[in-house]
């Protein structure tokens, strides 16, 4: 399934019924009145989150939605039906912008959350509300008012409790797909990655948690370079970041300048993202010849008071380990 992370739609909340001008007409009582019924509410476009989803890709085709207009009145007395309201499901994590003026209308974070967006029109009164002393006949009704008319973007960042990030070819997808039932894409060449993927760990008693794979970042990601741009938004609702970091010996940059470069994108991206909880994942430690070699690369992240933590996909090493310091962080704090 393509992601589909963004969309925008137009929606048109449903017009209230008009209300009714009729008199009663009844054997045997004369003067018999205004009769006339009240319209209809116009249905409501209601967003609605649930776990069940996790792109906008219901929206991609589906560009218009309109609610159904409420009845209009009729005589005896005789109300019209309101309009059924619509609701429309949407992933956890999206956020709702007015088109026109960019202005926040709301943001979906919990499950079964609604958010009303578009208000169905009022229902017109009917003849029989405007009956006064002076005036027992009215001749008159009120007409339906228009339900709400917008143009929205829908905007889906992620919510994941652990991400991913990394050089392509840092190891990402590999672990996501060994410590998770998620299926990324995995291959030896840059950008294999080409949109985010969720996964759920659930390791020993641990309570469950998700972790999200961050494609696509490289230096200049800030800038539109690569895929960055696209997908940076999904870092900003995460928990803990874990920088992957290869320790192949084919890398032609050292680990340290391939995890500064990311640090600074994100840094670039979100100036807040220094002051956030993240570790260092050391990635491929099979492909080292001692276990001197990974000590050495290991010592200037603990110069910088980092937790670094190193592992192999391919053999497991160091994975459980890893896991019981996240899943505690995640639940205690780090």
């Amino acid at each position: 399934m393509k992601f589909i992370d963004e969309a925008k739609i137009w929606i048109k909340a449903g017009d209230g019924g008009k209300g009714c001008v009729a008199f009663r007409r009844e054997k045997f009582i004369p003067r018999g009145g205004p009769s006339g019924g009240n319209g209809g509410k116009g249905g409501d476009i209601i967003l609605c989150g649930t776990k069940n989803m996790t792109t906008l890709m219901d929206f991609r085709f589906n560009k218009h939605v309109k609610a159904p207009k409420g009845a209009h009145g009729e005589g005896a007395l005789k109300d019209g039906r309101g309009g059924q309201d619509v609701v429309m499901k949407v992933p956890l994590g999206t956020i709702i912008y007015n088109e026109d003026t960019n202005d926040v209308l709301g943001d979906i974070t919990e499950e079964g959350q609604t958010l009303v967006i578009a208000k169905g029109g009022r229902g017109g009164k009917g003849n029989t509300f405007f009956k006064t002393s002076v005036n027992q006949a009215p001749q008159f009704a009120q007409p339906g008012e228009p339900g709400e008319e917008k143009n929205i973007r829908l905007e889906l960042k992620l919510l994941a409790d652990v991400g991913l990030v990394g050089m392509p070819n840092a190891g990402k997808s590999t672990l996501l797909s060994v410590i998770s039932k998620a299926h990324p894409k995995i291959a030896d060449y840059p950008f294999t990655t080409l949109t985010p993927v969720l996964g759920v760990v659930t390791h020993k008693n641990l309570p469950a948690f998700t972790v999200a794979d961050i494609p696509g970042l490289i230096e200049g990601a800030h800038k539109g370079e690569g895929l960055g741009i696209q997908f940076l938004r999904h870092v900003e609702r995460t928990k803990i970041f874990v920088h992957l970091v290869s320790v192949s010996p084919d890398e032609t940059l050292s680990p340290q300048k391939r995890f500064s470069t990311i640090e600074k994108e994100l840094a670039h991206y979100d100036p807040s993202f220094p002051k956030r909880k993240r570790m260092v994942l050391l990635t491929k430690i099979d492909l080292l010849p001692t276990k001197k070699a990974l000590k050495e690369v290991m010592e200037p992240f603990k110069k910088k008071k980092l937790k670094v933590f190193a592992i192999s996909a391919a053999t497991r090493v160091g994975i459980g380990e890893w896991l019981d310091y996240l899943g505690k962080c995640l639940v205690t704090g780090c």
